[in-house]
């Protein structure tokens, strides 16, 4: 039974930039990694957009990404900007709607995914644990938050997968034709991450080691830069807890267990005024 849900929606308006095909990698790997989910659920799973922008396109997207999954899935997009609703009135079809609503997700029904991309970048990292805390709470049995961050045309991004116990993995996902490396996806660390990405801290070390791979893997670049990724990664997996295969390797990602990367101490409080 959903509890009362908040009159107002909660959190702030983010920029808005959006793009055709930006979350196209963390689309990927949700329907590879919670199709199992999706697809058990007893009736058309439920998934949210949080955050989608000023325009619908991710949205939209993800329905078609995930009709491949299930095809009675119904996703909504949730935005607390009103413009932004109206705005997206006109994409409303079968299985897609937008609803004004933030961080409480005001829905009838518990969905099976939140999908929140480029929404807690904005935030203060003391604010981050309490957001994850209750999306999570939202979620259905058995249900996935993914949040993260990606670049404006999503060629580098990385996310965080949480359950309702909290966060479980960190996924590395990049374009690779281009890359100089590994180490190039730090600025797109989420929000609990991208402050600790200095000496001492697991996420610091963790993109050294890739990048000593990377190196190490040099030769294998000649064949291809996928090679080369795989290669690097294989090398990693000797002294990181990787939950992923040469089978995501190849699409140029590497997943790594939370607990590897988690912050090794709070955030420094914030200043008020």
């Amino acid at each position: 039974m959903v509890g009362r849900l908040p009159s107002r929606p909660v959190g702030s308006a983010t920029r808005g930039t959006t793009h055709p095909n930006r979350l196209r990698r963390m689309d990927r790997w949700i329907a590879h990694a919670h199709g199992p989910a999706l697809r058990r659920a007893p009736e058309g799973p439920l998934a949210v957009d949080l955050g989608y922008g000023a325009a619908p396109w991710t949205a939209v997207e993800l329905l078609s990404r995930l009709k491949r999954v299930r095809r009675d899935v119904r996703v909504v997009g949730l935005e607390i900007d009103p413009a932004r609703v109206s705005a997206a009135r006109p994409y409303v079809r079968e299985g897609l709607d937008f609803r004004l609503g933030g961080f409480e997700v005001p829905l009838e029904r518990r969905p099976l995914l939140i999908r929140a991309a480029n929404v807690l970048r904005q935030y203060a990292e003391d604010e981050v644990r309490g957001a994850w805390e209750r999306l999570a709470a939202r979620l259905a049995p058995g249900g996935l938050l993914v949040e993260g961050t990606c670049d404006e045309i999503g060629r580098r991004h990385v996310w965080v997968a949480l359950g309702p116990e909290g966060p479980r993995t960190v996924t590395f996902a990049a374009r690779l034709a281009g890359l100089d490396r590994p180490s190039d996806l730090a600025e797109r660390l989420p929000k609990a991450l991208i402050h600790r990405n200095v000496p001492g801290e697991p996420v610091y070390a963790f993109l050294r080691d890739f990048d000593r791979a990377w190196a190490a893997a040099a030769p294998y670049g000649a064949l291809s830069a996928r090679q080369r990724w795989v290669r690097a990664v294989q090398a990693l997996a000797d002294d990181w807890p990787l939950v992923d295969g040469p089978g995501r390797w190849r699409h140029g990602e590497v997943t790594v267990r939370w607990h590897a990367l988690a912050p090794r101490s709070s955030p420094a409080p914030r200043r008020s005024g």
